[in-house]
C-alpha cells in the first residue's frame, strides 16, 4: 500500500504497527543484524552494563521520590521511613545507593578500555566527546544525590564543594549563592539539588541515545584497533553478542546482589547515618569514593583557585585526548611502550583515590602532588611525544587473519604503517 513502510515482520499485529511506525525494523537493523567486529572481548560488554544500570537507577529513583520529602527538617526522617516502613523501601534505597557505585565502576572500566584500545581516535572523536559529557553529567547527578539523605557527610560535603566556587574571581560568590539559593546550604539548596537530581538522569538517557547513535554511524572499535574489511571480519550483533553480553550481565548482577544484600554500606560513609548538624563539623570531610581521585587533585595545590582549576582541567583534558595522542596505531596491543605507561596511569588514578580519602597531612600531601603531576604529564607531554617516537608492532592484515591465525604477529617483527581508518 502506498505510504506504508515495507516490513518483513511475520506477526500480524507487529507487522501492522511496523508498516506505520517501523520501530521493529529499526531495532532489528540496529541491534539484530548490525555488523560488529568478530573479535570483541568481555570489556566490550561494559557499555551495555552501564545502560542497564542507568535504567535501574531511573526506575528505583522514581519509586524513591514517591516517599522522599525534600525539606531539611524531614529529609533525613523520610529516608529512615523508606528504610523501615515503605514496602521493600530498604531494597529500593540500597539498590539505588549501590547502583550509583556500580554505575561508576562499569563506566570507569569502559573509559579505561577506550584508553587502552584507542577508541577515542578517528573517526570516533565525537563518540568519545559524548562519552566524556555523559561522565560529567553523571558526576553532577551523583553529587546532588549524595546530598539528599541530609546526613552529616551529605551536608558538609555539599558545603565544602559548593563553597569552592567562591574562589573564582568576580563571579564566584554569585555562583555559590545561586547554588545555595541563599547565604548557606539550606532548604532551597536541598530543593534545587532534588529537582536537578530527578531531571539529570533523563538528560543522561538522551546523551546515551546520542552516544549509541554515533557508535552505529562509525561502528565499534575492536581489540586490534583496525577497521573490518568486509563481512568476513564481522558478526551480526544478535545472537552472538546479545548472548555474550547476557553472560556478562548475569555476573554483573551477581556482584550487585552480593553488594546490596550482604554489604549494603561497604561503599558508603557511616557519618551519613547521623542527621545533618550545621553546628558540628565532622573530623574529616570526604566525598563518595568515585570522586576521590578528583578530590585529591583539588587538594594537591595549596591555592584554592588553583585546586579548582586543576580539578576541572583533569576532566576537561579528556575532551582533547583524540588530538593529544599523535600515534596512528589505536590499540595498545601493538604499542609496547604505551602499554607500560597505560598501567602506570591506572596505578596513578588508584593512588589518587587512596590519597583523596586520607586527611591532607603527612606523606599523603606530597604523594598526591606527585600523582597529580604524573596525571597531567601523561596526557599533555607523554602522549604527544610518545606517539611520534614509539616504534609500534606490525598490524595484522585483517580481523579474520588475527582471529583464525592465532592473534597478532610476534613481538620484534618489522613495523608496518596502520591503514587509514
Amino acid at each position: 500500500m502506498v505510504g506504508l513502510h515495507h516490513s518483513d515482520v511475520k506477526n500480524p499485529v507487529l507487522h501492522w504497527i511496523d508498516t506505520r511506525l517501523p520501530v521493529v525494523t529499526m531495532i532489528q537493523k540496529e541491534y539484530g543484524s548490525f555488523p560488529t567486529p568478530k573479535n570483541f572481548n568481555y570489556f566490550w560488554a561494559f557499555g551495555g552494563m552501564a545502560m542497564v544500570t542507568l535504567l535501574l537507577m531511573i526506575a528505583t529513583g522514581i519509586f524513591l521520590a514517591m516517599s522522599y520529602t525534600p525539606h531539611i527538617t524531614m529529609a533525613f526522617d523520610s529516608v529512615e521511613r523508606i528504610m523501615r516502613d515503605v514496602n521493600y523501601g530498604w531494597l529500593l534505597r540500597y539498590a539505588h545507593e549501590n547502583g550509583a557505585s556500580m554505575f561508576f565502576i562499569v563506566v570507569y572500566v569502559h573509559m579505561f578500555r577506550g584508553l587502552y584500545y584507542g577508541s577515542y581516535k578517528a573517526p570516533r572523536e565525537l563518540l568519545w566527546i559524548l562519552g566524556i559529557t555523559i561522565f560529567l553529567v553523571m558526576m553532577a547527578t551523583a553529587f546532588m544525590g549524595y546530598v539528599l539523605p541530609w546526613g552529616q557527610m551529605s551536608f558538609w560535603a555539599a558545603t565544602v564543594i559548593t563553597n569552592l566556587f567562591s574562589a573564582i574571581p568576580v563571579i564566584g560568590e554569585p555562583i555559590v549563592q545561586w547554588l545555595w539559593g541563599g547565604f548557606s546550604v539550606g532548604n532551597p539548596t536541598l530543593n534545587r539539588f532534588f529537582s536537578l537530581h530527578y531531571l539529570l538522569p533523563f538528560v543522561l538517557f538522551g546523551l546515551v541515545f546520542l552516544h549509541v547513535a554515533a557508535l552505529h554511524i562509525t561502528g565499534s572499535n575492536n581489540p586490534l584497533g583496525i577497521e573490518p574489511k568486509g563481512p568476513q571480519d564481522t558478526l551480526p550483533f544478535h545472537p552472538y553478542y546479545t548472548v555474550k553480553d547476557s553472560v556478562a550481565l548475569c555476573l554483573f548482577f551477581l556482584v550487585f546482589a552480593v553488594l546490596v544484600f550482604f554489604f549494603p554500606d561497604l561503599l558508603g560513609h557511616s557519618d551519613n547515618y547521623i542527621q545533618a548538624n550545621p553546628l558540628q563539623t565532622p573530623p574529616h570531610i570526604v566525598p563518595d569514593w568515585y570522586f576521590l581521585p578528583f578530590y585529591a587533585i583539588l587538594r594537591a595545590v595549596p591555592n584554592k583557585l588553583g585546586g579548582i582549576a586543576l580539578m576541572f582541567a583533569s576532566i576537561l583534558i579528556l575532551y582533547a585526548l583524540p588530538w593529544l595522542d599523535t600515534c596512528k596505531v589505536r590499540s595498545a596491543t601493538f604499542r609496547p611502550i604505551y602499554r607500560i605507561f597505560f598501567w602506570v596511569l591506572v596505578v596513578t588514578c588508584l593512588v589518587l583515590g587512596v590519597v583523596g580519602e586520607q586527611p591532607p597531612e603527612g606523606i599523603w600531601v606530597p604523594l598526591g602532588q606527585v600523582a597529580t603531576a604524573y596525571y597531567f604529564f601523561h596526557f599533555l607531554i607523554l602522549l604527544p611525544v610518545l606517539g611520534k617516537l614509539e616504534r609500534t608492532l606490525p598490524l595484522p592484515e585483517s580481523i579474520s587473519q588475527s582471529v583464525l591465525g592465532g592473534g597478532p604477529l610476534p613481538t620484534g617483527a618489522a613495523s608496518k604503517p596502520m591503514e587509514k581508518a
